[in-house]
């Protein structure tokens, strides 16, 4: 399975207090706005990937603001288009879905590579926006999962 991805990833929606979502605009679908994913590398926990993929796609340490494991997990079908990048025969992904909080919008660093742009919305605006159901899914759920101080 070398070289393959594993059919397991996190999904992790940036937000701050005010329920701004951070969208990234995807650099192979222009077009396509969604929250900082990625999957699972050997040896990594739930955390440790969350907190890399954060990282790799944003700039942004995680453990400096509130990650939370908010519990929910999403078994869907892989992409068509994107199915290469998986062992073959695998045609289902198992996503978990975090939260990470901060206390208002700032700077961020995007991967040129995956990403094309940015923006900040209102909840309910970036439920609207991404592409992914399982990723709006996880937006609209924001209310309840959200740290408010």
């Amino acid at each position: 399975m070398t070289g393959y991805k594993q059919p397991v990833s996190v999904l992790v929606v940036i937000h701050t207090t005010d329920l701004e979502v951070l969208l990234l605009e995807r650099a192979d679908h222009p077009g396509y706005w969604q929250s900082v994913t990625g999957s699972c590398e050997a040896g990594e926990t739930l955390v440790e990937t969350a907190q890399r993929e954060v990282r790799e796609e944003t700039g942004l340490e995680a453990c400096q603001y509130a990650l939370a494991d908010w519990q929910l997990q999403n078994i869907y079908e892989i992409y068509p288009q994107w199915r290469y990048r998986y062992a073959p025969g695998t045609t289902h992904n198992t996503e978990h879905v975090f939260g990470l909080q901060l206390p208002h919008p700032v700077a961020i660093r995007l991967a040129p590579d995956e990403h094309l742009n940015l923006q900040w919305l209102a909840w309910r605006d970036a439920a609207e926006k991404v592409f992914s159901p399982s990723n709006r899914a996880a937006i609209l759920q924001l209310p309840q999962y959200a740290i408010f101080h």
